[in-house]
This record gives structure tokens, C-alpha cells and sequence, in this order.
């Protein structure tokens, strides 16, 4: 397996940011404010990243099975009930945008954390070079994904841990929009907490918006100091309609 990335990424052409306007809409946020929200409850809301014609141009390549390495049946691995699709390495160019804004603005979260938790903080200033580091671990399947939920359809509680290397955070940002295009649907995170039940969180995703969630756990205050509660996602079931998201994870599978 190759240690790099193939240089093609980001060439397939579809609507959307190109990597300048990316950076502007997610530089947009109030860093300051959504570090505190993942703080209090793990995840959080971005402002807008996609257009709703964006958002229904990347629905749309559902049906272009040539741009993904492979689709899940998530009822066949007893995942819950849906599908989804990993993207090859070739992203489509809002795709591949997005999630290079993305990544040095979670960048300083990731390395806090890990700070708290007396972790290493493993992770590059640049996106290349860490997907580089994934590949030569034998990490090198893309793992953005394309999710597709129709109505009855849901998605058990989980965590996206494909190797040993592994960036804290992740984003989905909504396609459709719940209460027009779909109902139920809603993303799910539960937290487990030490010595004490489970808490759970319910969101509502809008259309074009992100939510930046903890991937595995995150630093909680404790007797002790800090420790790591584990998290699980999961999304509800979609009482009626059709629901697609978009999955931007910082680390190769």
C-alpha cells in the first residue's frame, strides 16, 4: 500500500465551495464559541458550509456508484437499517475543500484535548501529512462517506475507528432538510459517564450546516483530574422520507 494520498483528490467536479470559499465559510464560525459547545456536550453546530443546491448536488452522486470504493449494508452487519458509501480517494472537490478547512481549525481542539488527557498528539499542522502517516500504517482506504437513509431506516449507536491512528474529532453536514424532505432522522451522541448513568444528546441537523463531534471520547473533569468518557452516534429512525449526509472523518481506514 502506498504512503500517499493519490494526487487526483478533489478532481471530480460537482457544484459546490472550491478550497478558497471553503476556507471563508468555515473560518466564518466562531471557533472560540464551538470549542466551548464540544466541551459542554462533545458536539457542536457550524454556521452554514453548503448551499442547499450544493447539499442536493452531492445527494445526487448517491447514484454514481464509479465514485465510491465500496457501499455498506448497514442491515446485513446488523449496523442499524440504511446504506451508505465510501468515496475514493478522488473526493469530489467540495468534499475535498471542506474537509481541508476543516481540519486546522480542529486542529488546536484535537492537540487541547489530548493535552488533558496526557495524551500524544500525534497529528501534523498539515492534513497531507497525516493522512500520509495513516497510509504507511496501513491505513489507506478513504473513509469520507455518503449516507443514505430512507423511511424506517436507522443507524446504531457507534464509533468510526477504522486503525490504531485515530483524529478526535469528525463532521457531518445535512443534505436534506428534516420536517421537508424527511422526518425523525435525528443525529444522535450518548455519552458514557463514569460511575454514573449514560447522557445522551439529540440534534437536529440542518440542511448545509456541520456538526463537529467527538470521534471516540473526550476529556471530562473528574475527582482525579481529567479523564476520557466514551462517546457512541448514531442517528434515530427516519420516520418518513429520504435523508443523505455527509461524512468528513480526519483519519484513513
Amino acid at each position: 500500500m502506498s504512503g500517499r494520498a493519490p494526487r487526483a483528490a478533489g478532481a471530480v467536479t460537482t457544484p459546490g465551495p472550491d478550497a478558497a470559499a471553503a476556507r471563508s465559510r468555515v473560518d466564518a464560525a466562531d471557533w472560540s464559541e464551538l470549542a466551548t459547545e464540544l466541551d459542554a456536550h462533545g458536539c457542536a453546530l457550524t454556521p452554514r458550509l453548503l448551499a442547499p443546491e450544493e447539499c442536493r448536488a452531492l445527494a445526487a452522486l448517491y447514484a454514481d456508484t464509479a465514485l465510491f470504493r465500496s457501499t455498506v449494508d448497514m442491515a446485513r452487519h446488523r449496523f442499524g437499517s440504511g446504506q451508505y458509501r465510501y468515496f475514493r480517494h478522488e473526493l469530489p472537490a467540495p468534499v475535498a475543500a471542506l474537509r481541508a478547512a476543516l481540519y486546522p481549525r480542529l486542529l488546536p481542539i484535537a492537540r487541547d484535548w489530548a493535552g488533558r488527557l496526557g495524551r500524544p498528539a500525534p497529528w501534523p499542522d498539515r492534513l497531507e501529512d497525516w493522512i500520509e502517516q495513516c497510509h504507511a500504517a496501513g491505513q489507506a482506504k478513504s473513509s469520507q462517506i455518503l449516507l443514505r437513509y430512507e423511511s424506517g431506516d436507522w443507524n446504531a449507536l457507534h464509533r468510526d475507528l477504522f486503525g490504531d491512528l485515530v483524529f478526535p474529532l469528525q463532521v457531518v453536514v445535512g443534505l436534506d432538510t428534516q420536517g421537508t424532505d424527511y422526518t425523525g432522522g435525528e443525529f444522535l451522541l450518548v455519552e458514557q459517564r463514569p460511575r454514573a448513568q449514560s447522557r445522551g444528546t439529540v440534534t437536529v441537523l440542518p440542511q448545509g450546516h456541520g456538526l463537529v463531534f467527538t470521534t471516540r471520547d473526550r476529556p471530562v473533569r473528574s475527582s482525579r483530574g481529567w479523564s476520557a468518557a466514551p462517546v457512541r452516534h448514531g442517528v434515530s429512525t427516519v420516520r418518513s422520507g429520504l435523508r443523505h449526509s455527509l461524512g468528513l472523518v480526519f483519519h484513513d481506514a
